[in-house]
């Protein structure tokens, strides 16, 4: 059995949190589930915690470490897809296990949180996953030490019904130059189960999906090596929704830019495209038909 056990959460680079948390409460048509800071390093994030995953709005809100890496990165590469932490029941195995892998991971260290809305803590274990031990990526392993429930669901907005919101991440786009790399990287030294490596000539990829607690991260390697990237990089994002067309169309009605729902390249499944503000990350809606 793999030691990873979910896309714990999904991690998005902004520039300002109040901003981005009034894009993706749009967008979820959900409430933030927790807002906090990480004192001393000079960094917040807003979280919304979905059905199979959640996601941490990320941005530099003081002075600090972290602050200066983070505001680095934004005026490197823009706002958008900073990372993904992979969820483990037990750190120290699961590093134990890593570095057998070949991956020379950190030693588990913890942590906790507080949360701005209602005063409750979280505390963690995490893993730090050197960069260039993946591939370049900014990827974490985590351990709860808090029961599910320190963090709690998103709750829907005001006036939103269930068949309108956002429920969790279908998928997860990385692209690489180098299919076979990362397929070692997920596969071999993360252990996540390799569902599914196919090349597609007529869309120009080879696509490669590693699926983990309900969520797939997708690999994509453009064919054309002159349209390749030069180093993997975290880059789109595809919201799961039970009905894709109530989706749109709650948030065509509030004014945001969406496609038409059209049949997705996944058989008896249905898409929208987010178009911007989305934080620099392409979007798409998926659900069946």
């Amino acid at each position: 059995m793999t030691e990873v056990t979910s896309v714990d959460h999904i991690i998005i680079a902004v520039r300002d949190l109040k901003e981005a948390e009034k894009n993706y409460t749009a967008i979820f048509g959900r409430e933030p589930s927790w807002k906090g800071v990480h004192p001393g390093v000079g960094t917040g994030n807003v979280l919304y915690r979905l059905a199979n995953t959640y996601v941490e709005l990320y941005a530099p809100v003081a002075e600090g470490a972290n602050a200066d890496a983070l505001k680095a990165h934004l005026d490197e590469k823009g706002e958008g897809l900073y990372g993904i932490v992979l969820g483990v029941d037990d750190a120290a195995a699961a590093t134990a296990a890593f570095r057998a892998r070949g991956l020379k991971s950190g030693d588990p260290v913890d942590g906790k949180g507080r949360d701005e809305i209602t005063g409750a803590i979280r505390e963690w274990r995490t893993i730090a996953m050197p960069k260039d031990e993946v591939r370049g990526l900014f990827m974490l392993g985590i351990q709860h030490l808090s029961p599910a429930d320190a963090l709690p669901p998103a709750p829907l907005s005001e006036g939103v019904r269930e068949a309108e919101a956002v429920s969790a991440c279908d998928h997860v786009v990385v692209m690489t130059p180098d299919a076979e790399g990362c397929r070692a990287l997920f596969g071999d030294k993360l252990g996540i189960r390799l569902a599914l490596d196919h090349t597609k000539p007529e869309w120009g990829v080879r696509q490669l999906f590693f699926r983990v607690g309900g969520l797939t991260i997708e690999v994509v390697e453009p064919l054309d090596k002159a349209k390749a990237p030069k180093a993997e990089h975290f880059w789109g994002l595809a919201w799961k929704a039970e009905n894709v067309g109530a989706v749109r169309d709650r948030l065509a009605a509030a004014g945001r830019d969406v496609s038409e729902v059209k049949p997705g390249r996944k058989e008896g499944t249905a898409v929208a495209t987010i178009k911007p503000p989305t934080n620099g990350i392409p979007t798409i809606l998926v659900g069946p038909l």
